[in-house]
């Protein structure tokens, strides 16, 4: 269900209801997630970083009951109850550039070579059978 609603919710998002967004991109969704009762979902949007990003969160959670009807149209032949749609900013992808930056700037010496010196001996090899 989690994975019909994700395709569905964008199809709407990008298709049926493009004017929300004043001509720009439509959001992303990166994840749904449904309760066991399919009663709520919550929608994990991926949206551009900055204040952009909080005004067009507000717009889709104003519109909610909008994105639902549309959302309801299109799987109606699918599913019986369409869930109580709930969205959030999903800001997994700005963590990961954020963790990248910080990796990038660490100073991590090389690994010393694991090179044994010429007066060490060798370690002799197991023997399995008898004749080697």
């Amino acid at each position: 269900m989690a994975s019909l609603l994700q395709q569905e919710l964008a199809a709407v998002l990008q298709r049926d209801l493009p004017h929300l967004f004043g001509g720009g991109l439509a959001p992303g969704i990166s994840m749904v997630k449904v309760t066991p009762d399919l009663g709520q979902a919550r929608v994990y949007l991926s949206l551009l970083l900055g204040a952009d990003a909080n005004d067009r969160l507000e717009i889709i959670r104003e519109n909610g009951k909008a994105i639902r009807q549309a959302l309801a149209k299109r799987i109606r032949q699918t599913a019986r109850v369409v869930p109580e749609l709930i969205f959030f900013h999903d800001d997994s992808a700005a963590y990961a550039a954020h963790m990248d930056q910080v990796l990038g700037t660490l100073d991590i010496p090389p690994a010393p070579k694991d090179t044994p010196d010429e007066n060490e001996e060798k370690p002799s090899r197991p023997r399995l059978f008898k004749g080697e």
